[in-house]
């Protein structure tokens, strides 16, 4: 998402730009989450610091954080970054910053999705947080209001018997929820990226297929191989997701990066899901899809090439089932995919520190597909040189020395 939309807002200031893709677009991170175009998600996700849920994690009880021991070994330095910036002051920080993104999600994916001619993938009729307790949802709808007040984010309170009326696949009374309304729904988020690329070509772009780590300084721009030969550019933007580290190191850069895989399985209920929900107090999501109902994941702390463990999947799939009757799982293997993070929760966007003509465009953890076009819009114009929708100094790759 993030790649593809770069390229067409290059593409839109007059570039002439070939987008690169290993594969097809959207057929890696942005395939297997969970389809959401997220308004209301002004805060980043802090490291936890509650003592119950720590402990939890390292015994491996719940559903929420799954970790292999060298996955926690490689990153450990990232990881107590991470804690130190979630701290809420330095939080707090990170928020404003990361918010001033979030508020362009709506509007930017607008006008691509205009133009791509892909409203049939999209609804907008919000995303629920549903809660089993009392005391957990009192705490979210207050939460909820000062979201509203401080970023303009709406929402609504549903309490037990309205998310019942609203959701009759539900067969158990819940506590509540916070319907928050101005969130959009992918059915097919592969599908979403492919439309995009496809406005990219239609425009005049170039899409073609190769590996980004035969990039390289070739005279004063750049150079990659590709299936129809070597693609030279005096600019490059390097937007490679969770593969981004792997990369940027053999250029002898050291950032505080890491990865949070996930996973996610469709499964035939009986009865409709009418819209996504997060089941706040378990960590994973319910989001109907063209394939089914998809129920993904909470964070799996692991090296991008461990063997997958879906023990998460396992574990959310018996929460779920206390909630609705889920059906038969489709008879295909769990997906599994990373996020990209990064310790201080901002993206990594801009000029490379060291290599002219170089951009990176990576790092936008839980939120790649709902920054994507904002993303791509912010990166465009400092690369065109024109004022930017938003400061960029806070996503600056120069911020870690």
């Amino acid at each position: 998402m993030v790649g593809t939309c770069t390229a067409l807002h290059l593409q839109q200031r007059g570039f002439d730009v070939t987008l690169v893709d290993r594969g097809s677009p959207g057929q890696e991170t942005s395939l297997g989450n969970a389809g959401l175009i997220q308004r209301e998600a002004v805060e980043p996700y802090p490291f936890p610091r509650e003592p119950g849920f720590l402990l939890d994690v390292a015994l491996g009880r719940g559903a929420q954080v799954h970790w292999h021991a060298r996955g926690v070994w490689q990153m450990g330095k990232a990881l107590l970054g991470y804690l130190h910036h979630s701290h809420p002051m330095r939080h707090a920080v990170a928020t404003a910053a990361y918010s001033r993104l979030i508020a362009y999600a709506n509007s930017e994916h607008d006008l691509f999705i205009a133009a791509a001619g892909a409203q049939d993938l999209v609804a907008r009729e919000g995303f629920r947080f549903v809660f089993r307790t009392p005391e957990a949802f009192d705490k979210a709808a207050q939460r909820a209001e000062d979201l509203a007040t401080r970023f303009g984010v709406r929402s609504q309170a549903e309490n037990s018997a309205q998310l019942a009326q609203a959701e009759p696949a539900l067969h158990r009374p819940l506590a509540g929820a916070v319907h928050w309304l101005d969130t959009w729904s992918v059915n097919a988020p592969g599908a979403l990226v492919q439309r995009y690329a496809d406005l990219f070509v239609a425009r005049g772009g170039r899409l073609l297929k190769g590996d980004a780590a035969s990039l390289q300084a070739q005279g004063a721009g750049w150079s990659v191989q590709t299936t129809q030969g070597p693609v030279h550019a005096q600019q490059a933007v390097l937007a490679l997701g969770p593969w981004s580290d792997g990369f940027i190191r053999t250029l002898g850069y050291r950032f505080p990066l890491f990865l949070k895989r996930g996973y996610h399985q469709h499964y035939t209920p009986p009865a409709p899901v009418r819209q996504p929900m997060l089941d706040a107090e378990r960590g994973y999501v319910l989001a109907p899809m063209q394939r089914g109902l998809r129920l993904t994941t909470g964070a799996e702390f692991a090296p991008i090439d461990a063997p997958a463990t879906p023990v998460q999947l396992a574990k959310a799939e018996a929460l779920a089932r206390e909630l609705i009757d889920l059906g038969q799982p489709l008879p295909e293997s769990p997906w599994l995919g990373a996020r990209p993070c990064v310790a201080d929760m901002l993206p990594v966007m801009g000029p490379a520190p060291r290599h002219p003509g170089l951009w990176f465009n990576f790092g936008h953890a839980h939120q790649g597909f709902t920054m994507g076009p904002v993303a791509g819009r912010l990166l465009a114009e400092m690369v065109y040189g024109e004022p930017t929708c938003v400061d960029p100094t806070p996503y600056s790759p120069g911020r870690f020395g």
